[in-house]
């Protein structure tokens, strides 16, 4: 890092870091920095930037203002508004960390940190199981009802973190230089893979084996063929609860979230059948609920959370409509294209670039296939680390990004 740059340039560096590293703690805190970053980013002069998604996402953002100035109830579609602030920090982070060795720490920060709040997760478990043996029966209700949360408010928000976390990590040990510090961060990583295994979010689960199935591809092509030896002794080294939780992916329970999403996915298809080009405008699904609702939906409901459509592809299309759906699966299919295509022009061998093209790509895949059952990008927290992860990818691309590639020459000092 330059010694003689401005303090406002430092400060946004620094200020937009601890942003992406807090929102594993505190969405406060991390919203506080960002605000901080962006104010010294603007005082130091330095140019504003934003990765090549730049277009899809402001039309995105365009088709979101459309859908709400429509809705004709632009209060309960503030929230979604609001949320516009999020998206700065794909700026601060694309516009100040221009060095591949903080980025590099800023991920391994998001390893410790995850880390930690999968030790605070397994502290919940432990809890449970020991109210559990209170409870002369239907201990799965029990489990399901309240899962643990590790430092943040829902499980689906922590499964999500901390699956994130994984995949950087685990891209960063496939991919990146050798470190002697290896073991430590093999560990983390087990850590991290039983904390998203004991929070129960089966979406999560899938998604994760998706990402890392990718990542193993593209490390160790063979070890592919022992991923159902390790699902077979994840299977029957879990906990009995665990076990139950895998089976009910095929053999629901009254407890589980499948016939209330089935319930959800029906009624988004309605919403977006009778407004296919604006949608109901943003949070109009989580008003407008029951004008929709199938007439053959038993009473009472299949128990579950109806505020929102449980699928990202339905939620958007319902809220904003399918043109601006539609623009988000550009959006992400752009940055898939652009780190695949920045991998094939990468040499042979580790390197800091190929553990953070590697790492956005599973990131992404792990979000798409997440996003049918659950709506991951409208949670705050997740939207930040997914925006974080993006950034940082598009950094690998830029050329006069600082390389740190452990002998490698550091250019532009």
């Amino acid at each position: 890092m330059n010694p003689k740059e401005p303090f406002p340039q430092r400060a946004a560096r620094w200020l937009a870091f601890g942003s992406a590293v807090s929102i594993l703690f505190s969405i406060a805190a991390s919203q506080i920095l960002l605000a901080l970053a962006l104010v010294a980013l603007l005082l130091s002069g330095a140019p504003l930037r934003l990765p090549r998604i730049k277009l899809p996402l402001a039309l995105f953002l365009l088709g979101t203002l459309i859908a709400w100035a429509f809705s004709g109830n632009l209060t309960a579609g503030l929230p979604q508004i609001r949320k516009f602030y999020v998206f700065c920090e794909l700026l601060v982070v694309f516009s100040s960390l221009r060095d591949l060795a903080l980025i590099r720490w800023l991920f391994l920060t998001w390893a410790g940190f995850g880390g930690i709040a999968a030790g605070w997760g397994l502290v919940q478990f432990a809890q449970k199981v020991q109210q559990a043996r209170e409870i002369p029966s239907d201990r799965y209700s029990f489990y399901i009802g309240e899962r643990i949360t590790g430092f943040m408010s829902h499980w689906n928000t922590f499964s999500a973190q901390e699956m994130f976390a994984l995949i950087m990590l685990g891209a960063f040990l496939f991919f990146a230089p050798a470190v002697r510090e290896r073991a430590l961060w093999v560990a983390c990583a087990g850590l991290l893979a039983l904390a998203i295994l004991l929070a129960e979010t089966r979406a999560v689960w899938i998604a994760t084996a998706v990402a890392c199935l990718y990542l193993v591809w593209f490390w160790r092509r063979w070890l592919v063929l022992l991923v159902p030896v390790v699902i077979a002794i994840a299977f029957l080294a879990s906990p009995s609860m665990i076990r139950e939780r895998f089976t009910s992916l095929l053999h629901a329970k009254r407890e589980d979230s499948n016939e209330f999403r089935k319930v959800t996915w029906r009624t988004g298809l309605r919403m977006i059948e009778a407004h296919p080009l604006l949608g109901l405008g943003p949070e109009g699904p989580k008003y407008r609920f029951d004008e929709f609702i199938p007439a053959d939906v038993p009473h009472p409901r299949p128990e579950g959370w109806y505020g929102h459509l449980h699928n990202i592809y339905l939620q958007y299309a319902a809220e904003r409509g399918i043109p601006t759906m539609l623009v988000m699966m550009w959006m992400l299919l752009q940055i898939l294209y652009d780190f695949w295509r920045g991998l094939r022009g990468l040499p042979a061998g580790p390197g800091n670039r190929k553990f953070l093209l590697h790492g956005g790509i599973a990131v992404v895949l792990a979000t798409l296939v997440e996003g049918f059952a659950e709506y991951n990008l409208g949670d705050s927290e997740v939207l930040t680390m997914f925006l974080v992860v993006v950034a940082c990818g598009y950094l690998a691309l830029e050329k006069d990004v600082v390389p740190d590639d452990f002998g490698a020459p550091r250019e532009h000092r």
